[in-house]
């Protein structure tokens, strides 16, 4: 029977003592966590063992003994290493030696107990695989599932055994902590042994961050119960809360500083990464936010686009009144319904002056206005984006009020031509069952309805002229929008604490491991080294990508052109509803 010892590479030089770990009895290994040294009280270390049980829910036992002869071998030591197995009893008993002045090491693994049969051996062979304890400590390695190109069985097979090595080192951090601050009557190597000024520095932040956590959630607690006020939940205040999206973000923005300065620990290493991203977020986004904030206080540039913003909506009403001026004629060359051409044209040119006039009456305060936009970049570049994207919707809502009227008038007239050609073939739409069924019709309403679907089909191409160009002018609007909250949501979702590590310190995220063999003679044993594979980025964002606030609907291009095709509303106030005749 071959058997797995592993081995801390931090413990390979250290004095001769116990080995303290655990056994896997499912994978047959030993995972060595840390040497007891000499001199040492045996029930002193039991207590030290049972303490760390108790503390990890890990079955930490004396494994064996190791043996460092950095000098001549003295045989008193060699009989009292071989006697420690009578006090501390354990199956299999491992015995690991590293020779004086050279590399070689002899690893055994003896059974007291009778064998069976009489071809059943009393020692095991040992396969001994060095490991980097700190290494393995902070990783988190990742489920088969979060790796598509790897084969199912071979994944859950190999993962089994990695996941019981990597499992058993992170929930022994409790014997790590024995002696990081001062030495015990149980003497210790691991990891951390020469870690001790850094574990002082991180765990004086901790408890600082206690009040500091707690000061931060109760406020917040306090701005969500006011959020949460009836006031708000009125018909105006509750119909603006749900459309603008800085209310949106500002709701997102909300929940991610409840749950960053929550008082509650993490349960599990997934929730303290996504509290880690999401802080490493928010702190990114109102780095870029304060630099904003300087930029536009820095030469009056605020002062500057005030004064550019008037004249900007000056030239595209004007540009607005000269398309509808070219609508008005002959477009193309195409011969419109004059009458109707006219109606429409001199309607959107009202609307156009009712929107020049509403934005040279608030020229005055637009730089006040732009002054506080300025100041709430101190909040994130996402709330400055939300706020330029709320902007932009204001400017152009003459643009959204065209569209509305057209995509109206069109879908208005699709409609009835559908429900008259239905009338020619001696059918209607059954609201009730929602479907198609035969009818017969008199003489007279046939006339009526021949007369309808002839005035409808001669009017349809100079509605549906209007209807495109405004649905164009909006798809425009749309884009930019559209670019605004992708940029918000790249900044909401990107995991940028987990892409960091990926990059600076690899092993923290495992995908698996890898083995290199260090010696491999015969009549020695097999010794490999496991080095960890890191997570792909691709892996990593798909794996650790946070939320965003989804504050608006997403189309597939299918739904999308079948609504501008049948004149229904799109993005962002309307849903379909039920189909209505």
């Amino acid at each position: 029977m071959v058997l797995k010892a592993f081995f801390p590479t931090c413990c390979a030089s250290v004095d001769s003592g116990l080995l303290v770990g655990r056994w896997v009895p499912e994978q047959s290994s030993a995972v060595v966590l840390a040497i007891v040294h000499f001199p040492f009280i045996p029930i002193q270390v039991k207590e030290l063992l049972a303490q760390v049980q108790q503390a990890s829910r890990v079955g930490v036992a004396v494994l064996g003994t190791w043996c460092h002869r950095r000098q001549e071998p003295e045989e008193s030591l060699g009989h009292f290493l071989e006697g420690l197995g009578t006090i501390f009893s354990h199956e299999p008993w491992l015995q690991l030696c590293r020779e004086r002045g050279s590399k070689f090491w002899s690893c055994k693994a003896t059974r007291r107990q009778v064998p069976t049969s009489p071809s059943a051996p009393g020692e095991d062979q040992v396969m001994l695989i060095f490991y980097d304890q700190r290494k393995v400590l902070l990783s988190q390695l990742n489920p088969p599932a979060a790796l598509p190109d790897r084969q199912a069985g071979d994944a859950t097979a190999s993962a089994g055994g990695l996941a019981a090595v990597f499992d058993t080192v992170a929930r022994s951090e409790a014997l790590f902590r024995r002696d990081r601050f001062d030495e015990g009557p149980v003497r210790l190597s691991h990891w951390q042994s020469e870690g001790v000024e850094a574990s002082i520095l991180v765990e004086l932040a901790k408890r600082a961050s206690g009040p500091v956590c707690l000061l931060l959630s109760c406020l917040l607690s306090l701005i969500s119960t006011a959020s949460a006020c009836r006031v708000f939940r009125l018909w105006p205040l509750s119909f603006i809360w749900s459309k603008l999206s800085t209310c949106e973000q500002l709701r997102h923005r909300l929940g991610q500083l409840t749950l960053i300065f929550s008082t509650q620990k993490a349960e599990n290493p997934a929730q303290l990464m996504r509290k880690a991203n999401m802080f490493v977020s928010v702190l990114l986004d109102v780095a870029l936010g304060f630099a904003l904030l300087s930029w536009l206080h820095g030469k009056d540039r605020i002062g500057q686009l005030a004064d550019a913003l008037v004249p900007v909506a000056d030239h595209v009403a004007e540009e607005l009144q000269h398309l509808l001026q070219w609508l008005m004629g002959a477009p193309a060359g195409l011969k419109m319904n004059r009458a109707l051409d006219q109606v429409l044209g001199r309607f959107f040119l009202y609307h156009i002056h009712l929107w020049i006039s509403y934005i040279h009456l608030m020229s005055p305060f637009i730089e006040r206005i732009l002054w506080h936009v300025g100041l709430s970049a101190c909040l994130g570049l996402t709330v400055a984006l939300s706020i330029l994207s709320d902007i932009v919707a204001l400017l152009t809502f003459h643009i959204y009020c065209f569209y509305v009227y057209g995509a109206r008038l069109y879908c208005l007239k699709i409609c009835g031509l559908s429900s008259l050609w239905r009338l020619f073939r001696g059918k209607k739409w059954n609201v009730l069952r929602q479907r198609v069924d035969s009818c017969s019709y008199d003489l007279d309403q046939l006339f009526i309805g021949t007369l309808l679907f002839t005035i409808l089909v001669f009017l349809l191409p100079t509605t549906a002229l209007y209807y495109l160009v405004f649905t164009l002018l909006r798809l425009l609007v749309v884009t930019v929008q559209g670019l605004i909250h992708l940029l918000v949501d790249l900044i909401n979702s990107l995991p940028l604490y987990s892409l960091g590590l990926r990059l600076c310190r690899p092993y923290r995220l495992a995908a698996g491991v890898k083995f290199r063999v260090l010696e491999h003679e015969a009549g020695r044993p097999l010794r490999l080294l496991m080095q960890i594979n890191p997570l792909p980025y691709s892996h990593v964002v798909h794996t650790y990508r946070l939320p965003s606030c989804g504050c608006h609907p997403k189309h597939s291009w299918g739904s999308l052109c079948r609504k501008l095709f049948f004149g229904e509303l799109i993005y962002p106030w309307r849903q379909r509803g039920d189909k209505q005749d």
